[in-house]
């Protein structure tokens, strides 16, 4: 059974988060939006894994929830 990486795993992490940033440079909220969804089904697409895809929700529920 695989498990969710949370530890850091991408490479540059600043120039992507940069890159991230200017992805929505322009665009306004609604535009925003579809642009992350958009993102977010992407990445799913290509994890692929429903048990790691369910745990990285949980995840992101909890940080947000949590404030972490």
């Amino acid at each position: 059974m695989a498990k969710l990486n949370t530890r850091p795993n991408i490479q540059d992490p600043d120039g992507f988060y940069s890159e991230l940033l200017m992805l929505h440079d322009g665009l306004g909220k609604a535009e925003s939006d579809r642009v992350n969804a958009r993102l977010i089904l992407l990445l799913a697409n290509h994890i692929g894994d429903r048990q790691i895809l369910t745990e990285a929700m949980q995840e992101a529920l909890k940080a947000a929830t949590e404030g972490a």
